[in-house]
């Protein structure tokens, strides 16, 4: 019972993270009905971006703290992502509002391949750390319960506290917000949404910075994991089945359904992984996804779309 609760909450944890990443790809279709196929660039960036600046820095400027040298490089990466959302809008979308949502999906493809040669141009494209300086001694819960306690990751156990940081922060301004409020019109229809003056081309920028600082936390978490190499484009890709399972239009269907798929993969692959020879966690989430579109194609919260003739 002990080893299936730590399975669990590693799972939950994982969930986290994807519904994190996820959740850049539902603010930026919520707000301009646009699949940001780009958002597993902007994570390699940004990560890039927080490894190679926390590295310079303390070059440049003479210092030898970590966490001065972290909080500057994020803030530095956080301008950038900004400075990226307003060359986005500038550039690409500003000159296809109302065009094809194929027309659109191609823009963001074309920003993919951009962002993934000009990041590994300017920052290099090895291996690269990012050291937050997290504790890495492991933590036992409910000794009293469980021979031993459960066994939790320090370090996985801080990461997790981020990314849920994130995310309510990220659902509080989505639904409280008069901005928020303002990038759902913008969402439903641009036409509208100007012709009772919101600044579409603003409320782009903004989104797409939102989801550059989701890409910067996301990046900066698995950065700190597995090192800021060219495989975190692909994190980006675990987020699919989430967006499929919770619903592309849904920020708390892409939190709920981060979970699941975080919990439903790590047991399938503690638990049925032996019994196939491995390697169910590549492919579990995608496989539950096509079982949901069969009876739900909009997802557990999507929106259902209605046309009516």
């Amino acid at each position: 019972m002990g080893f299936l609760i730590e399975t669990v909450i590693a799972g939950l944890m994982n969930g986290v993270l994807y519904a994190l990443v996820a959740l850049g790809f539902v603010l930026i279709f919520k707000a301009s009905g646009v699949f940001n196929f780009a958002q597993g660039a902007m994570v390699l960036f940004a990560a890039l971006a927080m490894a190679r600046f926390a590295e310079w820095l303390p070059e440049w400027l003479g210092f030898e703290s970590l966490l001065l040298a972290n909080i500057l490089a994020f803030a530095i990466a956080a301008f950038l992502m900004f400075v990226f959302a307003w060359a986005v809008e500038r550039f690409v979308l500003r000159h296809l509002v109302n065009q094809e949502g194929v027309t659109l999906l191609m823009a963001t493809l074309g920003i993919t391949f951009f962002i993934d040669g000009f990041g590994q141009t300017i920052f290099g494209s090895d291996i690269y750390a990012i050291n937050l300086g997290l504790p890495d001694e492991p933590i036992f819960i409910l000794e009293g319960l469980f021979a031993g306690g459960l066994l939790i990751n320090s370090d996985d156990l801080v990461t997790a506290l981020m990314a849920m940081a994130m995310v309510a922060l990220l659902t509080l301004f989505f639904q409280k917000t008069g901005t928020g409020r303002a990038l759902r019109a913008v969402a439903d229809d641009h036409q509208a949404a100007q012709s009772v003056g919101i600044p579409l081309g603003r409320m782009w920028v903004i989104v797409w910075f939102m989801a550059g600082l989701t890409a910067l936390v996301a990046g900066m978490i698995w950065g700190e994991k597995m090192g800021v190499q060219f495989a975190l484009t692909f994190v980006a890709l675990k987020a699919l089945p989430v967006i499929i399972l919770g619903g592309l239009t849904s920020v708390p269907g892409a939190i709920v359904a981060g979970l699941i798929i975080g919990v439903s993969e790590q047991l399938a692959e503690v638990y049925i992984g032996p019994l196939v020879g491995g390697g169910i966690q590549i492919w579990f989430a995608y496989v539950l996804a096509m079982v949901v579109l069969l009876f739900r194609p909009q997802g557990l919260f999507g929106e259902k779309i209605i046309d009516r003739v």
